[in-house]
């Protein structure tokens, strides 16, 4: 019998693959749902508000954050926010959901601490920072500039990786696949 309600954690430097392994989940396991975050950012071409994020202006997430509606959140890079809403989490949860979370590292390691033994938090490793550099500028979403902070950001990234429950090296997509499939479903069967 599966165990509902469980969380899963999933962060990752930008161009590891985490959200390539979360979209897998969840194509994979019916039992688990999708957290979307919640971003200051602009909606890029082919995002849906609601889908991929809610679309929230800078000042609605400000007043948001102060009011207390969010699980975690954190400003990314200057004046740019993601965060997780409570009420995604309780909708979710009371709907008989184990919820995946595709998060930043920060936000990771707070909903972790906020759940304990609740929350299984895996961390996607790129095999190294090159390859990282080489999928974001693939990509071709990024100016240099951000590309270059998306870089830096990564490297420190990796220095949390011991803190989460279990790391996974993003370095043969199929293996990464596999090895998170049977990760979460012992998890959540526990």
């Amino acid at each position: 019998m599966t165990k509902q309600g469980k969380l899963i954690v999933v962060s990752a430097p930008s161009g590891s693959g985490k959200t390539t392994l979360v979209k897998h989940l969840l194509a994979t396991i019916p039992q688990l749902a999708f957290s979307v975050s919640a971003t200051s950012r602009k909606i890029r071409e082919g995002e849906q508000d609601g889908r991929d994020y809610y679309f929230l202006t800078p000042e609605e997430f400000r007043t948001r954050a102060e009011r207390g509606d969010f699980l975690e959140w954190e400003e990314v890079y200057p004046g740019l926010c993601y965060g997780t809403l409570k009420s995604e989490v309780e909708r979710l949860t009371k709907q008989g959901f184990s919820v995946v979370f595709d998060v930043d590292v920060v936000g990771g390691l707070n909903i972790k601490k906020h759940y304990g033994k609740d929350a299984l938090a895996i961390f996607v490793m790129a095999p190294s920072v090159e390859a990282l550099e080489q999928r974001l500028r693939a990509r071709s979403t990024d100016s240099e500039e951000s590309l270059q902070q998306r870089i830096s950001k990564a490297a420190h990234e990796m220095t949390f990786a011991a803190r989460f429950d279990r790391i996974i090296v993003n370095d043969d997509l199929a293996t990464a696949k596999s090895a998170i499939v049977s990760l979460v479903n012992d998890f959540i069967k526990e």
